[in-house]
């Protein structure tokens, strides 16, 4: 049985992807057997890594603006329609999961003109573009969150790697310390700006550790492959020990050291909940602020506090308030797992091979 993922662009539609392919490989499908589809980001390198193919399709996404680029998307979105319409014939695939990526729209209308069955996954509390246009043509629409704005589906939960659904923190602490080369013992705070990075993040960690008032703390701080270079832990106060990483690959481990993670509302909200990490959220101003309403999701929930970009400047006493209040940490941590779904990358993978024979029969 072969089946094909569409997740492209950056690692919060591309991580959940992932997740779906393992559990389709723990189930017994092979590894050659499940196509990646995707474009020239971040898939490029991280695919492969895994052990997937990967289709590689001209598209671009949409631009928010006026653009020339614009015009160029329909003649696009068809060629690269047909492209995959002929390798899913060819490679005889059974079911079609696409993510919500700029190769959505494409790898849906093949899908369609193929005759295989097709899933969306939307991982946002507001659907994309890409998932409100595919929706009109999807066997199934799947959610991460209760009450999607613009697609009406099944709540699935948020796909998530076997790695951080089954995480043991105090089990991993003491690799994760070593990892980092930190201290057993201290307070510490895990950073992320989404899988790219954020620079206004990035340089308010650097200001909250520069003026750090409080008790000793540890920074482990992802500040993004393309953003590593301009950050700097030079001017940290003396009670600040800060890591500054580009990437990690071993998100386990990040997750295992961290007591509070300052993070976006992308894939790494649902990342820190299902490790039972409290979280201060920083949603992005991008792509119709869909990770406004995220952040909002689990601050109802009681695992979260919500920073807007315009509050950066609260980052510190807010941090220091959650750090020297355990039992508050401890609700936020018991209130982020009740808000996860651990199983939702096994319950999609069992669809579309239930789907998939369905559509043999």
């Amino acid at each position: 049985m072969r089946f094909a993922i569409a997740a492209a662009g950056t690692g919060g539609h591309i991580f959940p992807g992932l997740a779906v392919a393992e559990q389709l490989v723990a189930s017994g499908v092979g590894r050659e057997h499940v196509l990646f589809i995707g474009g020239d980001r971040m898939e490029v390198d991280l695919i492969p890594k895994e052990g997937y193919p990967l289709l590689r399709i001209r598209i671009h996404g949409l631009e928010r603006r006026l653009s020339a680029r614009n015009l160029r998307i329909p003649q696009l979105v068809w060629n690269a329609a047909r492209t995959v319409a002929r390798e899913l014939r060819e490679r005889r695939v059974g079911a079609v999961l696409c993510m919500g990526s700029y190769v959505t729209v494409p790898v849906a209308i093949a899908a369609r003109r193929a005759g295989v069955p097709l899933y969306i996954h939307e991982q946002n509390a507001g659907a994309g573009l890409a998932n409100r246009l595919a929706g009109r043509w999807a066997d199934r629409s799947l959610v991460s969150f209760p009450d999607t704005r613009g697609l009406a589906g099944e709540v699935v939960g948020y796909p998530l790697r076997s790695a951080l659904t089954t995480l043991d923190k105090a089990a991993v602490r003491p690799q994760a310390l070593a990892r980092y080369g930190l201290e057993a013992g201290l307070d510490t705070v895990g950073v992320m700006g989404g899988s790219l990075g954020a620079g206004s993040i990035n340089e308010a960690v650097t200001t909250l550790a520069a003026g750090w008032k409080g008790e000793p703390i540890q920074i482990v701080h992802l500040a993004g492959a393309r953003n590593r270079a301009q950050v700097s832990a030079a001017g940290d106060s003396p009670s600040v020990t800060r890591r500054v990483l580009g990437f990690e690959d071993r998100m386990d481990l990040f997750y295992g050291v961290s007591d509070v993670v300052i993070a976006r509302a992308g894939g790494g909200l649902m990342e820190a909940a299902v490790t039972g990490t409290p979280s201060v959220l920083v949603p992005g101003l991008f792509a119709g602020r869909h990770q406004l309403g995220n952040a909002r999701s689990m601050v109802e929930a009681g695992a979260a506090v919500l920073v807007e970009e315009a509050g950066l400047g609260s980052m510190g006493g807010i941090l220091e308030d959650l750090l020297a209040d355990p039992e508050r940490r401890d609700r936020m941590r018991r209130a982020a797992i009740d808000t996860a779904r651990p199983g939702a990358a096994a319950t999609i993978a069992t669809m579309m091979m239930d789907g998939a024979d369905v559509a043999a029969r």
